[in-house]
């Protein structure tokens, strides 16, 4: 996906990502302590749901900042007006 150069530049989203994936697999890791797993298949599952989470929330915020991208704004207004239905009367 294709993001503008202001959009691409922030790193806090980025960040994010990597962030909450990682509080997230270590909540997993921390819950499978409590079996009776041994340690690495008990790794393996939480760097597994620590990858796809990270995956699924790369996925929604390219989307979102392509989609609610406001720098090529008058743009997008002047391809938007032509589509608007003339009333006539």
């Amino acid at each position: 996906m294709k993001l503008c150069p202001k959009c691409a530049a922030s790193p806090l989203p980025f960040v994010m990502i990597i962030v909450i994936a990682g509080v997230i697999g270590f909540i997993t890791w921390l819950t499978l302590g409590l079996s009776e797993w041994d340690p690495w298949p008990r790794f393996g599952v939480a760097a597994v749901s620590t990858l796809a989470v990270a995956a699924t929330l790369w996925h929604y915020v390219l989307t979102c900042m392509r989609r609610h991208c406001r720098h090529h704004d008058g743009i997008r207004r002047m391809t938007t007006s032509s589509h608007q239905i003339s009333q006539t009367g």
